[in-house]
Order: structure tokens, then sequence, then C-alpha cells
């Protein structure tokens, strides 16, 4: 069952992995259809950005083969469904997890349950942040409780505490009990973490390990939440506290310089290089969490505000004032509805 759909649409993609001027805006991509009874096609409204296009883009991360679609989240309306779909129908909104939705239509199946339903009198506003909430929000809500249970009375490290990920991280374990160390590179930043619940401030251009010393008597921290990779490996490692918990999940300046596991031994640090998928690998485990994610924002404990939104068409800016460090929380794009 479907509505008119065109033949060809807008998307944004990289043929050769590169820097910024590989993103490619193309007008007359060929529009996925149904070719199997359990396969949707949404038509989005806006996609979150994040920075892991980048990490496809530039190769560090593989894909499965060229030319390929950025985007990994997105909002829009069901406008066909395979035969044997019986959990969407045409006319739905939603909210998912995929790959290729900086398009203005993707195919999902319905054997993909990373996918909210949202209720019929979903607004633009609503679609704009549920289009862009997903996966940083369950990045770092999964991180807390799986890749380190924090606990109340931890000091907790959190890199890039403006970032996307780094506000909703300050403001869940903020909200544990933990004492939350933030790290960003302006004053702006910083006072942002702050307002978000950040009991304590470090520009990222002083000496990290030194007031992470002073703020926990020597001590050092239980957990670090590092999203910046190759130059702060090093400072992470130094900055936890015996048996404490190294989480390395981005690669903002690089990936992580090979190093000896031994590094880790002389005060037993438990090292994770976490994704979000191996935390909702199930429909109950996603359920879970992007119930929980939707409940604390509908009633106000999370704090979730779009930052800047393009257009489709601008997604090589928006890279570029994402990997330029020029933003702090979440970037979306529009996307165009013809």
């Amino acid at each position: 069952m479907s509505g008119t759909i065109p033949k060809t649409q807008k998307v944004v993609l990289f043929n050769d992995t590169g820097d910024l001027d590989k993103i490619e805006y193309v007008t007359d991509f060929p529009t996925p259809t149904i070719d199997s009874d359990h396969e949707i096609i949404v038509k989005n409204a806006y996609s979150g950005v994040n920075f892991i296009e980048a990490y496809f883009r530039k190769g560090i991360y593989p894909v499965s083969s060229t030319p390929y679609v950025f985007g990994r989240e997105a909002s829009g309306e069901v406008v066909a469904v395979g035969s044997g779909v019986t959990n969407l129908k045409v006319g739905d909104k939603i909210a998912y997890l995929s790959s290729s939705t900086f398009a203005q239509y993707t195919k999902i199946s319905d054997e993909n349950f990373a996918y909210v339903k949202l209720p019929a009198s979903a607004t633009e506003k609503d679609l704009e942040v549920y289009g862009s909430l997903l996966l940083q929000g369950l990045t770092a809500l999964t991180f807390i409780n799986e890749a380190y249970k924090v606990e109340k009375g931890d000091y907790v490290l959190v890199w890039a505490a403006a970032g996307g990920v780094g506000k909703i991280l300050v403001q869940l374990i903020s909200q544990l009990g933990a004492h939350v160390i933030a790290i960003a590179s302006t004053k702006e930043k910083l006072d942002l973490a702050k307002s978000y619940g950040a009991e304590y401030l470090i520009d990222a251009s002083t000496d990290i390990n030194k007031q992470v010393d002073e703020i926990t008597n020597g001590k050092g921290v239980a957990a670090s939440f590092d999203s910046v990779g190759k130059d702060t490996f090093q400072i992470s490692l130094k900055a936890l506290a015996r048996k404490g918990t190294f989480v390395s999940y981005g690669n903002s300046s690089g990936p992580v310089t090979p190093f000896p596991l031994a590094l880790l031994s002389p005060k037993n640090i438990r090292l994770l290089r976490p994704q979000l998928h191996g935390y909702i690998a199930t429909p109950e485990e996603f359920q879970h969490y992007s119930n929980t994610l939707l409940h604390l924002y509908q009633t106000g404990k999370l704090k979730f505000d779009i930052y800047k939104v393009y257009d489709l068409k601008d997604y090589k800016q928006a890279a570029q004032d994402l990997e330029g460090r020029k933003t702090h929380g979440k970037l979306t794009l529009r996307i165009p509805q013809e």
C-alpha cells in the first residue's frame, strides 16, 4: 500500500572517502521502492546530524558500498508499506534509527524495531526534536547504565560536555547524584555544561590532570566518558581512579593510537569501546531505553535543545561547523518535502 512517491529524490552522499569536499548534494538519486512484504518507506521530515557521519566519510568506519547516503536517524511519515507489515500503516508518524536518512525517502524493514511511533497530533517541532533525539539520547542513556553503571557519589569526567551526547550525559549523571567534571573548549560551553548540572568545570586547554587530582583529592575519577579520542586518551587514562572505567566512544581528534594493554594494569583500568546498537539489539532493550528516554524528555527531566537547523542541501556547512567545534548541542537537517 502506498501513495504517490517520485522516482528520484534529493540526498546527501559521498562516493570517495576524504574531507568535506567529498560531500555531495544530489537531486536525482533513485527513490527506494517496496521490494518485499515487510518493507516500509518513510518520507523524512528531519534528520539529526551526528559526528559519526565524519567517521564514515573519512574512512575511520567502513561502509558496505558507495555511493553512501549519510544519516543515522530521522523522523517522518510512513508513505508505503509491504503487504506483510502490520505494525505500521501509511500516514503514521515515526522517529527511527537507520542508515541513509539524509534523504527525502528511506526504506526500512518492519524487522527494524528501532522506531518510535509518534501521535497523529505530532507537530513540526515534535518532528524536529524526535528526529534528532534518539541516537545521542540513547547513546548517553545506555552508556551510563551498561558501559559504566554510574552511582551516587561517583566523580565522573565528561569530555565535550557541551556537545550533543555530552549535554545529555551531564544531565543524566548529575541527576543520579554523581559529581560531573565537565571539560569543554570555551567559557561559553563550560557555562552551558554548568547550567545542565556539571559541578566542576575544566577548560580543555589547561592542565586537566592537575585539576582532577585537586577535585578528587588525588583519588581520580570513577569513569571517563571520552568522545575525543587520540588527543585525550592519555589524559583520561591518568585521570582514572584505581579500578576506574574508561568509556571511549568517539574519534573527534582521530582514532586512538595503538597501545600496549599493560598500560591498563597498574590501576586495573576497565576499557570499553561500546556502540549503541550493542545495547539495543533486541526489541525489549530498544523499547526499555526508548521509553525511558522519551519519559525523561516529556516530563522535563531531560533538556534537549536544537542548536541549529540546516536545510538538507547545506549539510556540508553543518559538518564544517560541527567538525570545527563551532557548535554546542544538537544540529539537525530539515528535509525538503518536494
